[in-house]
This record gives structure tokens, C-alpha cells and sequence, in this order.
């Protein structure tokens, strides 16, 4: 038995706008220096893409983007500094939630096997 977790961080008014799909995309981006690429390698439409990438910069205020227009042969998407941070510190974030989430549930399943756990 095993504990999962989604882990998103949402807007003031509770939209999501970080979690493993964004993450995903922004690590595309780094690996593939597109946007458009990064979007199609998740089957997602990259008109779709960029609403989660403006969201995300929205809601960090941050530019996470350097874009360069100019089609297939000189155009891309590169991550900017603090883009490249975020993914760090989000992915540094997430493995931290999940060891404390481990060790919570371990502890909660040597409970109830100790018929600690009242209801």
C-alpha cells in the first residue's frame, strides 16, 4: 500500500495554475528550446500551451519566457533564468511534500495496524 498525491499550487481565487502538466511543459521547453514542440510531445494543442504558460507567469509575475518569432529554422522558446529557478525550487517543493507524505502515512498505517487509529 502506497499513499499518492497531486500537488498543485493554485491562484488566490483557487485556480490551478502549477502542478506536473506545467511542469512537464517547462521542462519540454528546456529539453526542446520550443514551445510548439514541447506542446506537441504532450499531445497537447499549443494553443493550449501557451494559456498554461500565461497563466503561470501571471500568477508568479514573472517572465519565465524568452521568445523568438521566425518559424521553424530561427524561432523557439527558451526559459529565462527565473524559469529555469522555478522549475528547480517547484521540483525541490514536490519532492519534499512527498518524503513528508511517506513518512506521515507510515506512520499512520504502524497506527492502525497498533489499533491506534480511533474513529
Amino acid at each position: 500500500m502506497e499513499i499518492r498525491l497531486k500537488i498543485n499550487i493554485v491562484s488566490d481565487l483557487g485556480e490551478p495554475f502549477m502542478g506536473s502538466g506545467p511542469l512537464s511543459l517547462l521542462e519540454n521547453i528546456v529539453r526542446y528550446s520550443s514551445a510548439n514542440r514541447a506542446a506537441k510531445e504532450m499531445n497537447l494543442s499549443y494553443v493550449k500551451a501557451l494559456k498554461m504558460l500565461n497563466r503561470l507567469e501571471k500568477n508568479v509575475g514573472q517572465d519565465f519566457f524568452i521568445r523568438k518569432r521566425g518559424g521553424n529554422q530561427r524561432g523557439g522558446t527558451e526559459l529565462t533564468y527565473h524559469g529555469k529557478r522555478y522549475i528547480r525550487e517547484y521540483d525541490r517543493l514536490e519532492k519534499r511534500l512527498r518524503q513528508h507524505a511517506r513518512r506521515e502515512f507510515g506512520s499512520f498505517m504502524k497506527r492502525l495496524k497498533e489499533g491506534r487509529v480511533h474513529a
